[in-house]
């Protein structure tokens, strides 16, 4: 069972919206989407975490799905911030907790500086750890073009050529009932009645001035870590793994068939992968407050 739930976050007029399976005494999982996605890419995960007795929460995070838009307010600080209001709300004072690319640069932020919070951590191939030179930003206008989770955002004439859309982007590959029903839920009609994405262009540039400014991995982690490395994913050389063995002293890399988005366009061996991590980490420690 799954249930959509709504957050008012702290001392602001803003609310998370998040969906929840699985059982309340379960090991808590939080889930997190990478850009332009929301809380619904991750329900074949989600289901087979909640089958196993795990408590899968996933959020759509600010300025996606169907939490709130601010103009402004995207850094990492904020974006952990009220992910940390989340926790506190379900009564944890630690998850285990996953990032799929731009949050996978998010989850490393929040555990270097908040540890206790960490039952372990997940990166589903991260985006850009690093730094990216301020030059960069002219290239910005080129990024969102191409890139394809953006390419989802439109906006698109008819509801009809969105979907067919759809069809031919990476992250929908085989356009299974699960990776249409997420796609849909990302839609909504415009006021001119267009299509669109309900992630908003003000997220899209937040986010990418953060990104560029912010890097991810700047002194040793311990926490158990797994990086979950598709096949056809953005981290394929041993150049680009180097920062994460360097800092994640307890890592753990697992390769998984699949493009960026593995866990939509192969859900059964991500999820497997995933609970193999989760079912190591709960047998050897003891589990924490719930």
């Amino acid at each position: 069972m799954v249930a959509r739930q709504t957050l008012s976050l702290p001392n602001s007029s803003l609310h998370l919206s998040y969906l929840d399976w699985g059982v309340a005494s379960g090991e808590p999982v939080l889930l997190l989407h990478g850009l332009a996605d929301h809380a619904g890419v991750w329900q074949p995960v989600a289901e087979t975490l909640a089958a196993e007795g795990f408590r899968a929460i996933a959020p759509d995070l600010r300025g996606h799905g169907d939490s709130s838009k601010p103009p402004q307010g995207y850094g990492c600080e904020q974006i952990i911030r009220d992910l940390q209001a989340l926790l506190t709300h379900l009564g944890y004072d630690s998850a285990h907790i996953l990032g799929h690319s731009w949050t996978g640069k998010v989850v490393p932020i929040w555990a270097r500086e908040f540890p206790q919070q960490f039952r372990s951590a997940i990166l589903v191939d991260p985006f850009f750890i690093g730094k990216i030179p301020k030059w960069s930003r002219f290239t910005f206008p080129l990024l969102y073009r191409v890139l394809p989770f953006l390419k989802a955002m439109g906006p698109f004439p008819s509801y009809d050529a969105a979907i067919a859309a759809a069809k031919t982007l990476k992250q929908y590959r085989g356009w299974s009932d699960p990776q249409r029903q997420a796609f849909e839920d990302s839609l909504e009609e415009n006021p001119d009645g267009t299509w669109g994405s309900k992630f908003t262009q003000a997220a899209r540039d937040g986010i990418f001035e953060d990104v560029m400014v912010v890097d991810g991995l700047t002194e040793p982690i311990t926490l158990p870590t797994l990086f979950i490395k598709p096949e056809a994913g953005l981290n394929r050389s041993q150049w680009q793994l180097k920062p994460y063995y360097r800092y994640l002293k307890q890592l753990d890399v697992r390769e998984v068939p699949g493009n960026h988005w593995a866990f939509l366009v192969e859900p059964a061996p991500f999820s497997q992968t995933l609970l193999s991590f989760l079912k190591q980490q709960t047998s050897n420690s003891p589990a924490s407050n719930s």
